[in-house]
């Protein structure tokens, strides 16, 4: 009797309503609400592999099974198999997605969208996007899939959906504003960064994966400069980029790296909270904004009287965050942040242009002091499939502090270009490693640019430009 089929039988015996086995971690039921530890092997991910083998020849690709007279889901990946058992008739997608309003919430209300995030999951989509008067998109590699497998979505089969899966107050403030942001979970599978809207055709909403694991900042390929910053003990580190390119990802490592390497109290101010630290050798406080704090402003002027180490800010959004966060970090505390810009250079530059020209010359000397770090990431689709990070990074030495503190933030791309070996590093420096491992193609790294004439010319310079059309 092969491993799994001793687990299932064990799950259906003891009338578990799931079973959850991950990489690093115990594996447990979900017995009556209750997480109960089964065995105290840990599974490792060879031995994951071995289990999943197991699964393709005992039930194949299959999504769904029979087993000791009961009918289980099943969700795997390579860090993690879920098994769930289910009530039959009451998880079939095609049925699910074209039921009637009254017959959703009959079953629940929770078939449609758990069957959709878990078709996510199972597909590796980053984004589950829903619209009224459209199928179901997923966001696979960067790019939007239509699900042909689920019908057009109404009006009524969209109402159902947001009554189970949103909270009260942010069905409260979805009515009263027209949007809302949340965080939603699948026990044993996945969180999700969620957010309701309404267009022109009716109600929408993006979910946007959270996994429950933590990936170390080496394995995704975070600089080692970067890294280091994290044991400094105070100082402003910024990671940067536009909307999908992994912030949050990168920002939850680093945060995880202080937690496991360090002896501090780490404070996270969120929007919603998104990846959930566990205390390791720190402990850690995670706030939401609207349901902990009324704002992030308000959550960091809190955190001076709570006695933290760092602080992690979700987003700085208004002049006022911006500030508190930089005096922070200048008064003893390590303090983690995110902008929406492209560049290194640029998060600087947009710092000091948040304030009147009369204060500038001011935030130009705190920030000059306070800033440690800037890196500035996207993602691009990989040569053989799947996304990459590609990572700009400023590490502020005394020269950057002084072109800061002077208004010379047009030199600090000539003190990176030759500052390799304090870490610094250019985007287009990035690509063309990227490209020369044979990681992304040309024409990504072209199409990713943000000085694309520049790239052309160092791709011209190193003869890797033969065989590619540019327009």
């Amino acid at each position: 009797m092969s491993n799994i089929e001793k687990i299932l039988n064990m799950m259906v015996s003891k009338g578990a309503d799931s079973t959850v086995i991950k990489s690093g971690e115990l594996p447990y039921m979900v017995i009556g609400g209750q997480n109960k530890v089964f065995s105290q092997t840990v599974f490792g991910p060879g031995e994951l592999k071995t289990m999943n083998n197991e699964c393709d020849d005992f039930f194949g690709k299959a999504g769904n099974f029979k087993f000791g007279g009961k009918s289980i889901k099943v969700a795997r990946s390579e860090s993690s198999i879920v098994f769930e058992i289910y009530v039959p008739g009451s998880s079939n997608k095609n049925e699910v997605a074209g039921a009637s309003r009254t017959q959703t919430e009959q079953s629940g209300g929770n078939v449609v969208i758990d069957d959709m995030l878990r078709y996510m999951i199972e597909n590796g989509a980053s984004d589950l996007h829903i619209s009224s008067g459209a199928r179901p998109m997923l966001r696979l590699d960067g790019e939007m899939v239509e699900l042909e497998d689920f019908p057009v979505l109404t009006e009524d089969d969209m109402w159902p959906i947001i009554n189970y899966i949103t909270p009260q107050k942010n069905i409260e403030e979805f009515k009263a504003t027209n949007d809302t942001d949340y965080a939603y979970e699948i026990e044993g599978l996945c969180r999700f960064r969620s957010n309701i809207f309404r267009d022109h055709r009716g109600i929408g909403g993006v979910f946007r994966q959270i996994p429950f694991k933590i990936l170390p900042p080496e394995v995704l390929g975070i600089p080692k400069h970067i890294i280091e910053l994290c044991s400094l003990p105070k100082g402003l580190i910024l990671v940067t980029g536009p909307t999908g390119s992994g912030k949050s990802t990168t920002l939850a490592s680093l945060v995880d790296y202080v937690n496991r390497t360090t002896k501090k109290h780490i404070i996270t101010i969120e929007d919603p909270v998104e990846f959930v630290h566990q205390n390791k050798a720190c402990l850690v406080n995670q706030r939401e904004v609207g349901l902990h704090t009324q704002s992030f402003k308000r959550a960091l002027r809190a955190a001076l009287r709570e006695d933290p180490d760092v602080i992690l800010v979700g987003e700085m959004r208004d002049l006022e965050t911006i500030s508190i966060a930089i005096e922070m970090a200048e008064t003893g505390h390590l303090v983690f942040g995110t902008l929406h810009t492209n560049t290194a250079v640029g998060t600087v530059d947009r710092i000091i242009d948040q304030y009147p020209s009369n204060q500038q010359n001011q935030i130009r000397a705190m920030l000059a002091d306070s800033l440690v770090g800037v890196l500035s990431q996207m993602l691009c689709k990989k040569h053989e499939g799947g996304r990459v990070a590609v990572y700009e990074t400023l590490i502020v030495t005394s020269a950057v502090s002084n072109l800061i503190r002077e208004s010379k933030n047009f030199q600090i791309p000539s003190i990176m270009e030759v500052g390799k070996s304090q870490g610094q590093r250019l985007l287009n420096e990035s690509f063309i490693e990227l490209i020369k491992k044979e990681v992304i193609t040309v024409e990504e790294a072209l199409s990713k640019a943000i000085d694309r004439n520049e790239l052309i010319h160092a791709l011209q310079n190193k003869n890797m430009l033969s065989g590619v059309q540019i327009d």
